[in-house]
């Protein structure tokens, strides 16, 4: 296991080229759930500098945090709410250029500004959600969208 990140910097699909595989390293190998979110959402962290990136996993009729980067955050958002609570109700990729634009946006944090949600689907369930947020405006593209849908397919959630 690589206990360290060769963090490259350069355009954006070169980016995720270069951490996806180390990602990959991460967590092969390791069965636990809560280790390999953990390792992800660093790994992201450390590679982009996001705001916040982290999980939320659905517990029965909500999603509750699981591990992430950033500042605290919120800990529960129901079906439907928000962008996180959206994505998990579409079972779709949302980003978000601007949340202030979002119906029903929560606001964890003000200085949130644009935010991508990623949502888990295993067996055409959605389990979760990879969430992350930008300090600025109109941050995330169809670039991330691939490259972070690539990595949830990666991840192994049976625990």
């Amino acid at each position: 296991m690589a206990e360290d990140l060769s963090i490259i910097k350069g355009d954006k699909t070169a980016e995720y080229k270069s951490i996806i595989p180390q990602i990959n390293a991460l967590i092969d190998g390791e069965p636990d759930l809560v280790a390999n979110l953990a390792n992800t959402a660093a790994a992201l962290k450390e590679q982009f500098g996001w705001f916040w990136v982290g999980f939320y996993l659905v517990k029965g009729d909500e999603l509750v945090l699981g591990p992430f980067q950033g500042p605290v955050a919120c800990t529960r958002i129901k079906k439907g709410r928000g962008v996180c609570g959206t994505s998990w109700a579409e079972a779709k990729t949302l980003v978000v250029p601007d949340v202030e634009a979002f119906p029903g946006h929560i606001a964890c944090s003000s200085l949130s500004k644009s935010e991508i949600v990623v949502p888990i689907i295993r067996n055409g369930l959605v389990i979760g959600v990879l969430d992350v947020d930008s300090e600025l405006p109109d941050h995330f593209d169809e670039t991330d969208q691939i490259f972070l849908e690539e990595i949830i397919a990666s991840l192994n959630f049976e625990v």
